[in-house]
């Protein structure tokens, strides 16, 4: 619900779109690419074959916009949490600490809007949005419930599976308009991940702390490329992969719903925990492969082909791991 504005307006950029798509303004995307791997029609130019990104009629129009949707997701996430925080937490220590629980997801997902240069959003980007919206006040809950010992919040599971079901949603909304691009897929990435880890933490304080490792694991891959950079390496698309990230929060969301068992729910978390683990080591070892597989260009043309491979591979993948993407 807290992302119907951002649907609505979603589909009212898509029939602007449509009514500029025979003046050449924006490139539409080839084929159904995977909404992880952010890529854009090769033949559209150099700029949006090397970047994934659509090309941009007016940079300041398209600045603005961007501007405007990181700042009313922004101000949606303080409405609702005003809303919801008065009737989940009285004390009003407990209620700021909460807030900025929240905060720290929405403000992380409207900076990823305003930091692309050139600054744009995208309909997919404002169905994003939105669901970061749902995550933040998901996080801003949790956090109140663990604060104050009281336990997760009965909110958290709908809030949270309504986050899960919309990622569903951007990615089609990205493919259907035409406007997939590596940013948006990182900014899905990075919502993903949110979730993941807010549910973790909602589940910690049920199973004791090691689900934590669970919403910890992407963070802990982003923190090793600082010092690893094979691992900042592009990933081609894996459906395995895709299938494992989209385990972990129906894993959490199932261990987490009233009635259910702490036996079997602990068993469910640890399988999703074995699932990721083996997942993100795969890709490590896959990494380090193509690192040490990288050989000497000998000639002109040899250089011509690894060029394009690597392209092939930015075009496939997107920047940075995408591995929470369903």
């Amino acid at each position: 619900m807290l992302a119907g504005w951002f649907m609505l307006k979603s589909f009212a950029e898509r029939t602007k779109l449509k009514g500029t798509a025979s003046t050449g303004s924006a490139p539409k995307t080839t084929g159904s690419a995977p909404k992880t791997t952010g890529s854009a029609d090769k033949n559209t130019g150099s700029a949006s074959k090397t970047t994934g990104r659509p090309c941009i009629r007016s940079a300041g129009t398209d600045a603005h916009r961007a501007v405007a949707d990181a700042g009313v997701a922004v101000a949606v996430y303080l409405l609702a949490w005003a809303w919801l925080g008065t009737a989940a937490l009285t004390d009003p220590a407990l209620w700021c600490l909460a807030l900025v629980a929240g905060a720290a997801v929405i403000v992380r997902a409207a900076g990823s809007v305003l930091r692309r240069n050139p600054r744009f959003s995208t309909p997919a980007d404002r169905v994003t949005l939105g669901r970061a919206v749902v995550v933040a006040c998901c996080a801003a809950l949790t956090a109140g419930g663990l604060f104050a010992g009281a336990g997760v919040s009965g909110l958290v599971v709908p809030l949270g599976t309504a986050a899960f079901l919309l990622d569903a949603v951007d990615g089609r909304v990205a493919r259907l308009t035409g406007w997939a691009t590596a940013e948006g897929s990182r900014l899905d990435s990075d919502t993903d991940a949110a979730l993941v880890l807010v549910l973790s933490c909602a589940a910690a304080g049920v199973f004791g702390p090691w689900p934590l490792g669970i919403g910890l694991m992407y963070y802990a891959f982003l923190a090793a490329a600082w010092f690893r950079p094979s691992l900042k390496r592009p990933l081609p698309s894996s459906t395995l992969r895709k299938l494992i990230g989209a385990i972990q929060p129906a894993a959490l969301l199932t261990a987490l719903l009233p009635g259910v068992p702490a036996g079997p729910g602990a068993v469910l978390l640890c399988l999703s925990l074995g699932l990721l683990v083996y997942s993100f080591g795969r890709d490590v070892v896959e990494l380090e492969r193509l690192r040490g597989a990288v050989p000497a260009v000998a000639s002109p043309a040899a250089a011509a082909g690894s060029s394009e491979e690597s392209a092939e591979l930015r075009r496939l993948a997107g920047r940075g791991p995408g591995r929470t993407r369903g």
